[in-house]
């Protein structure tokens, strides 16, 4: 049993059931790389002020640089038994370093010492999350740029709308995945200041050297304020937020792919790898993963409520309950790591089924916008123009008719500035082309799109 760090004070061992209720190690073990590169930062600036000798510091370094070293393989033990990862590492600290581990706790607290850990950790995961979300960025720039000749049908209200470009519908997920790298890389940037000298609440009377620390472990600046340095997760609260939002993304994107891979849709067919079957209907291609990623998404905003919910009632500076901010970080971390991996995997295994995408295009209520466009070039007003089509609709799309089919004299009848030269434009190519504004969904402006965004990601 790894001995506590606060024993003395107390007269009697705490109940087992205490120990277990308290205990962090099964979650913060995670930590223990940050913790020992925080602990040697620290241990090299006591020496180097001479708050402890230079040789006990030295073997408090060899001593961390050896259980590091254990870490970083998958060599080290952890134990079950110590109440904290900073516990676990003191006590192999004093078996490896002797005596001169005692004085590594000189000058600090667990209070810091845990926001320094997870500061640490967090910078780290968000170069990971930039990473992998660029490389899901490649993922779907990839399969747009494949099918940039294919038009798909887009919806509002899951009802047909107008006609768009399978590759505009994609470079909409790249806009927000860009805007989730751009929050988590704020987050980093407001996170990036080193808390360690805190140490419980009120800093200490030690010479010590922050601003040293600082620049060994590579943060930005030192904390200025050491009772918010230990009492706020803000920084934790502020990931967890981005990396919500991000899932928000992720989820509405599988519900697409869900949506567009049933036979009412049949947009596109996924690999049999990313889907499974059914143990009572054989002919069952089921997109499962996806589903998955859509019900994971929950537990995800979960992680977000449930800190904020522990945070919102505690005084300054800190409290025990902070503890419980690691598992749903941990959680939320671990869940979109796997969910980003996934959708990078699964966009090479997606085929688009264009004959039965080309059949819906023949839906003429697709180009009614288009229609009403074309007699405001003509002089009339939106309402003129909106009140025409929605007749035209009403006597022939509602009626199983299409306007294409209609002849001169009963355009005529609807508006003298219908010529034959509208029925041009009925048509997906014709429609989409006609939507030339900025950000339109138009084929030359959409090359332009995947060309730029190409750039980028190189």
């Amino acid at each position: 049993m790894t001995k506590k760090l606060w024993g003395t004070r107390f007269a009697r061992k705490t109940n087992a059931l205490t120990d277990k209720f308290t205990s962090s190690i099964s979650f913060d073990q995670r930590l223990a790389k940050y913790d020992i590169l925080g602990s040697i930062a620290h241990a090299k600036m006591l020496g180097k002020q001479g708050i402890i000798p230079k040789k006990d510091a030295a073997r408090i370094v060899k001593g961390l640089s050896s259980i590091l070293g254990d870490v970083k393989v998958g060599r080290f033990k952890f134990d079950p038994q110590a109440e904290d990862i900073h516990s676990n590492i003191q006590d192999l600290l004093a078996k490896k370093a002797g005596e001169a581990a005692h004085k590594l706790h000189t000058a600090r607290s667990r209070n810091d010492q845990i926001a320094l850990d997870v500061k640490m950790y967090l910078k780290e995961e968000i170069d990971n999350f930039t990473d992998l979300i660029t490389e899901l960025e490649k993922a779907i720039l990839k399969f747009a740029k494949n099918n940039s000749k294919v038009i798909i049908p887009g919806y509002t209200h899951l009802q047909v709308a107008q006609c768009v470009l399978l590759s505009h519908h994609m470079l909409a997920y790249m806009e927000g995945l860009e805007r989730d790298k751009a929050r988590l890389s704020d987050a980093k940037e407001r996170l990036d200041q080193m808390p360690l000298g805190s140490c419980a609440l009120s800093g200490t009377g030690l010479a010590i050297n922050r601003a040293y620390v600082t620049r060994e472990l590579g943060f930005k600046k030192a904390t200025e304020n050491s009772i918010d340095s230990v009492s706020d997760r803000d920084f934790i609260i502020e990931t967890l937020a981005d990396l919500a939002i991000l899932s928000v993304h992720l989820s509405r994107l599988a519900e697409d792919l869900i949506i567009w891979s049933t036979r009412e849709f049949n947009f596109i067919d996924i690999d049999f790898s990313f889907c499974t079957g059914s143990s009572i209907m054989p002919h069952k291609k089921n997109p499962d993963v996806l589903e998955l990623i859509r019900g994971s998404v929950g537990k995800i905003q979960g992680d977000l409520s449930s800190v904020l919910i522990m945070m919102k009632g505690l005084p300054l500076s800190y409290n025990r309950d902070m503890q419980l901010d690691k598992p749903p970080l941990f959680d939320a971390i671990d869940t979109v790591k796997d969910i980003l991996e996934i959708f990078i995997a699964l966009f090479g295994n997606i085929i688009v089924e264009k004959e039965a995408i080309a059949l819906r295009l023949a839906d003429e209520s697709l180009f009614s916008v288009d229609i009403v466009e074309y007699l405001i070039k003509k002089g009339l007003s939106y309402r003129e123009a909106h009140d025409i089509v929605g007749k035209m609709v009403r006597d022939c799309l509602d009626e199983g008719r299409k306007i294409s089919n209609l002849s001169n004299h009963e355009l005529k009848r609807y508006s003298p500035k219908l010529n034959p030269d509208v029925k041009s434009i009925l048509n997906a190519w014709a429609s989409v082309n006609l939507k030339s504004s900025f950000g339109g969904t138009s084929p030359n402006l959409i090359a332009k799109q995947l060309k730029r965004w190409d750039k980028l990601l190189k």
